[in-house]
């Protein structure tokens, strides 16, 4: 796990897949955060993706490295946990979102991944399986 969250910080943005009935929405994303052993997202909860992701907790994860040549898919569950600590770890680990979130906000929400399947892909070498 610890190996995808430094991919994705590497990485900078990486994309996050819901789905909205059957059409696929995808978007960038910017944070992720390892809190109690678990690998966290955060959103707003006014925001579509947190009514998709409510609908289907299904999400997939893409990103690329352009210095190395390798990029990275995970496919989880993502598991809203609505306790403050989370929410407080999210934004101490981003400080630039204080001005938009605080944990106490009603809005701020965070995501941990459940059943995940990250897949590191390079084209010198095989792909890389890590599941958490």
């Amino acid at each position: 796990m610890q190996e995808v969250h430094d991919f994705l910080k590497q990485c900078d943005t990486y994309y996050l897949a819901t789905v909205e009935g059957d059409q696929p929405r995808v978007r960038p994303f910017g944070t992720v955060d390892i809190f109690e052993g678990k690998l966290y997202i955060q959103t707003g909860k006014s925001k579509d993706v947190s009514k998709q992701i409510a609908a289907n907790p299904k999400i997939e994860i893409c990103a690329f490295d352009g210095e190395s040549g390798r990029w990275i898919r995970v496919r989880a569950d993502a598991v809203d946990d609505d306790r403050r600590e989370a929410r407080q770890h999210m934004l101490d680990a981003y400080p630039m979102l204080q001005d938009r979130y605080s944990a106490d906000d009603g809005n701020t929400q965070v995501l941990y991944l459940k059943n995940a399947v990250a897949t590191i892909f390079s084209f010198a070498g095989e792909p890389k399986t890590i599941r958490f």
